[in-house]
């Protein structure tokens, strides 16, 4: 099996995969790497300090310029565009280019603009027309200008947000390993209202210390981590705030609007919190001391140890 090149492309590469596909016009120089069974459509152009993972398809009109690497799986749409230079003048190069990093699976809408030295992670979902301004987590949907995320690719390959709040005793089990919605006891009267829970009897574990996250600009997302030992418990005391749950084999979304609902994140769960009202205030629980040695900050080491623990 080889690589196919139409007759009306340019290809000076050596290093093409085999069963990929070079379309008409599209010009690949000396340095770049292409991978196995990609499809590389009319126009593209991709310069010489590139580098291209499997089964990768590069839509028409797309410039891939050095310091780009794709992961595998990856889809690029038409006219998506790529910089390397944050400061461009013309006819002067800087000493390096910077590296812009898009992980496997990951997917860019068409006439996307992609800014210098950015990593957008795995299975994230960049939509039409988007202008890439920071780095952008794993299975983020990211759209607009500047780009923010409006949600998290499900299960389903969608946005899936599951309102935990709708109903009236929701399910003790969520569909993440060990993810448990907790509905707290809640009273109500002339006088206001009371929510209240008892440690180890309403919570799985006896909290070592908490924490309050609040004033979190609108597009801002926080977590982003597992944690190898500690548990967490969070409680939206005021407002609301999305949280993603991943065990590295399934993702799923909840929302939290109210104080007598609370989640249950175990260890080895990748924890994401976004889209927090104005007036948000979260609550959480940990059943360990701060130790930053127990913090997993990079999704890819945390598939890893997911994947070595079910071996």
């Amino acid at each position: 099996m080889s690589a196919y090149f139409h007759p009306n492309s340019l290809c000076e590469s050596t290093d093409i995969g085999d069963g990929t596909r070079v379309w008409a016009f599209a010009h690949i120089l000396p340095g770049a790497r292409i991978g196995r069974d990609c499809n590389i459509c009319d126009g593209v152009f991709v310069e010489n300090d590139v580098v291209v993972g499997d089964r990768v398809t590069v839509k028409c009109g797309v410039q891939l310029w050095d310091g780009v690497r794709l992961g595998n799986d990856v889809f690029v749409g038409p006219n998506a565009t790529f910089t390397n230079d944050i400061f461009p003048r013309s006819r002067r190069q800087p000493a390096a280019f910077a590296q812009t990093v898009i992980e496997d699976g990951a997917s860019i809408g068409a006439n996307a603009t992609v800014l210098p030295g950015i990593r957008i992670g795995a299975g994230a979902m960049i939509g039409a027309g988007a202008v890439i301004t920071r780095s952008v987590p794993p299975n983020a949907i990211v759209v607009g200008n500047p780009a923010h995320i409006i949600g998290y690719v499900s299960d389903t390959g969608g946005a899936d947000t599951v309102d935990a709040t709708a109903q009236p005793a929701p399910a003790p089990e969520s569909g993440v390993r060990g993810v448990s919605l907790k509905q707290m006891p809640r009273f109500s009267d002339l006088r206001g209202a009371l929510s209240v829970g008892e440690f180890e009897k309403d919570l799985p574990f006896l909290p070592k210390r908490y924490f309050l996250v609040f004033d979190v600009p609108s597009r801002e997302t926080r977590g982003e981590h597992a944690h190898k030992r500690c548990h967490q418990f969070l409680i939206c005391v005021k407002g609301s705030v999305r949280v993603l749950a991943d065990d590295g084999a399934r993702r799923e979304e909840f929302t939290l609007d109210s104080p007598s609902l609370g989640i249950h994140l175990p260890p080895m769960t990748w924890g994401t919190q976004y889209k927090y009202s104005e007036d948000a205030v979260l609550l959480v629980f940990a059943s360990e001391g701060y130790d930053a040695d127990e913090y997993i900050r990079d999704y890819a080491e945390f598939l890893g140890m997911v994947r070595s623990a079910a071996a």
